[in-house]
């Protein structure tokens, strides 16, 4: 009877490799040499994108409130200063949701900070 030494490790090896490749263009979906460093590369940047979506999504939010603002006739800036001082616990997130989908709303908390820093 035939002695086994390798078992399936180095198939097994480069299907997992093509799987997570699957979807690349060209060599680099179909080919391991090819997708051996295409996928190496994209968990790379998957793993630094994931933390820097955090800073991507704060400065949207951050530009949402200051376009929202404006025209109330204050600075963002201004704004989250009278907000403190106002002692209004509302994260930026949620200030940017309601500058978009709910403009009374904004436009009490905005009152609410002018009010602070008169």
């Amino acid at each position: 009877m035939p002695r086994a030494v390798d078992g399936t490790r180095r198939k097994d090896h480069r299907k997992k490799i093509l799987k997570l490749a699957k979807g690349f263009r060209g060599r680099r979906g179909t080919n391991h040499k090819a997708a051996k460093d295409a996928v190496a590369k994209a968990l790379m940047f998957a793993y630094r994108d994931r933390r820097a979506k955090k800073n991507e999504f704060r400065t949207l939010w951050i530009a949402r409130i200051n376009a929202a603002c404006r025209p109330e006739g204050i600075s963002y800036s201004r704004l989250i200063e009278g907000l403190a001082k106002a002692q209004v616990a509302v994260d930026r997130k949620v200030l940017s949701d309601m500058a978009v989908r709910d403009a009374p709303a904004f436009k009490a908390v905005v009152e609410r900070a002018k009010a602070a820093l008169a």
